[in-house]
């Protein structure tokens, strides 16, 4: 059997946990948004020009200019029909790359400067995945996050609850890590418990971890955002043989999702390359991991691209990637009964399928 070619990842049935709405925008698209709300900061108003200055400023190891990338996507992204344009092409651009179901996440509280309420963000949102999902096959849910630097962790978590059953899948903090521990919000995350609701949190990207473990023992997430730095607590010996430490040993024994981003690893540091990204002695201790995008446009990606990407540093096969594959759909927020549905009627088939041609 031959290793997959890019053109034959994107045929795939993929599945995406990771991604956040903001983070891939069309630059086409924020420039139309830019001019027709007025917002005179984008660094340039041609198309290929803005993509590569996202990607240098992505690219340029410093968390400044990383973050800053965001202030030109969300300082556009500030009207319902911005945010139901936005949701729609990226429902549209995901379909078009093979992913069948992803979460797609965002912080509402950081749409709101031009006189939205919470709500109607998020009514927007819901709006533009349905239609971006519409005669595609595709399924797309969305996850609200919470900025671990606010305030609103709780004001927000209940924004998840109230719109579960109409488009929202779970919850999720993001931001920097170092100083902004999950325990902060532990009200919202005891909340969501109480509530039987989903929730993923951020953690072990760009800080070690205790941010591993208090997300977990602490918060009880169901999910890892990242979780690269678990691999501090495994010691391989020189004939590669691991050993692993107590917390990394309960994230494998309990399945605990790791929702990993190889490229945007690369990018804040958490690995020098492909090759070196912890996921390759994850993936040989069956660890619970998943291949995500994070942000499309700032790491110039697609999951198709991020398992090519895998292929070549590992030497993967159609069973590596299925197994990925099927990790993710395992861990989605959505009933068991509908990820069953998902795996064997359309995940298995669509890979069985590329495997026999090849």
């Amino acid at each position: 059997m031959s290793q997959p070619t890019l053109e034959q990842i994107r045929q795939a049935p993929k599945v995406l946990l990771h991604d956040h709405l903001d983070g891939g925008l069309r630059t086409e698209t924020i420039i139309d948004l830019a001019r027709d709300s007025g917002y005179g900061k984008l660094p340039s108003t041609d198309p290929a020009n803005l993509a590569t200055w996202f990607q240098e400023a992505a690219n340029s190891g410093s968390l400044e200019r990383y973050l800053e990338t965001f202030e030109h996507t969300f300082g556009v992204m500030q009207s319902r029909e911005a945010l139901i344009r936005c949701a729609a092409e990226c429902a549209e651009d995901l379909a078009a790359d093979g992913v069948v179901y992803a979460e797609v996440r965002y912080a509402p509280e950081l749409h709101i400067s031009g006189g939205l309420s919470l709500d109607e963000v998020v009514e927007a949102v819901n709006e533009g995945f349905r239609q971006g999902s519409a005669g595609r096959n595709i399924r797309v849910g969305a996850l609200l996050t919470a900025m671990r630097h606010q305030a609103r962790s709780m004001e927000i978590a209940e924004l998840a609850v109230r719109y579960r059953d109409v488009g929202v899948v779970g919850f999720d903090i993001a931001g920097a890590e170092a100083g902004y521990p999950p325990t902060r919000h532990l009200d919202a995350f005891e909340y969501l418990q109480r509530e039987n609701a989903h929730f993923t949190i951020h953690a072990g990207e760009g800080f070690g971890l205790p941010s591993i473990w208090q997300a977990l023992q602490w918060c009880g997430a169901d999910r890892l955002g990242h979780g690269v730095r678990i691999i501090d607590d495994i010691a391989v010996s020189a004939d590669g043989e691991a050993k692993l430490g107590r917390l990394a040993a309960y994230v494998r024994d309990k399945r605990i999702p790791l929702e990993m981003a190889p490229t945007s690893n690369l990018q804040t540091g958490a690995a020098a390359s492909i090759a070196e990204h912890p996921i390759g002695l994850l993936r040989r201790l069956y660890f619970r991991v998943t291949v995500n995008t994070d942000n499309r446009l700032m790491s110039a990606t697609s999951v198709s691209l991020e398992f090519a990407k895998l292929v070549e540093a590992f030497g993967y096969d159609w069973d590596d990637l299925q197994w990925f594959t099927v990790n993710a759909m395992k861990s989605a927020f959505i009933p068991f009964d509908e990820r069953l549905a998902l795996i064997n009627g359309v995940i298995k088939p669509g890979f069985a399928q590329l495997k026999w041609r090849s």
